[in-house]
């Protein structure tokens, strides 16, 4: 069932002790894990990066660094995620160095930008009416479906999305690759 959802963190919404609530996610064997902490120094994200990583280890779950791309590198983690600003700050050795990275894009120019600076994949939000995203109208399925047209590497939606059949159907039908959750999972 979770295997098409990806599983981004945050800690501040975790239903229990951030550590545990990782341990619960990961026996569910989501596709992937994010580590989504953008409150913390990059020392303060490589002491927890240790631990997240050592539980996605034990489960089999790949494991996904955010934004601090040098981080992912030492720690050998799976993958790297930027926000598309960071990925546009790197220089092209840089992005070579990162190895494979997905990028945030929230229209089709900021796709087709992520997708020239190398992006491996692409998530795409908000899809649906997101606590995250207060105030901000979805963009929705049309948006998503626009995205996955265009873009020739796999396409995952984020925003608003929650655990539950329905809505990963209609990401799916839209051609994403998956589902990226935080909510839900955080409070699951």
């Amino acid at each position: 069932m979770y295997k098409n959802f990806v599983c981004v963190t945050d800690r501040k919404i975790s239903r229990a002790p951030f550590l545990q609530q990782i341990e619960t996610i990961c026996a569910l064997c989501p596709k992937a894990l994010i580590l989504r902490e953008k409150d913390l120094t990059e020392a303060e994200y490589t002491q927890l990066a240790q631990k997240v990583q050592a539980v996605c280890r034990t489960c089999g779950v790949k494991f996904i660094v955010h934004t601090f791309w040098r981080v992912g590198l030492a720690l050998g983690a799976d993958g790297v995620h930027l926000p598309l600003t960071v990925c546009s700050a790197m220089t092209a050795a840089e992005r070579l160095q990162a190895g494979r990275f997905g990028v945030s894009v929230h229209g089709a120019e900021e796709a087709k930008a992520a997708l020239a600076l190398g992006a491996a994949y692409l998530t795409a939000g908000h899809i649906y009416a997101s606590s995250c995203k207060q105030g901000l109208p979805p963009r929705g399925p049309a948006f998503l479906k626009e995205i996955c047209t265009l873009s020739p590497v796999p396409v995952y939606a984020i925003g608003g999305i929650g655990l539950n059949k329905a809505q990963l159907e209609e990401v799916l039908a839209c051609g994403a690759a998956g589902a990226c959750v935080r909510s839900a999972f955080m409070r699951f």
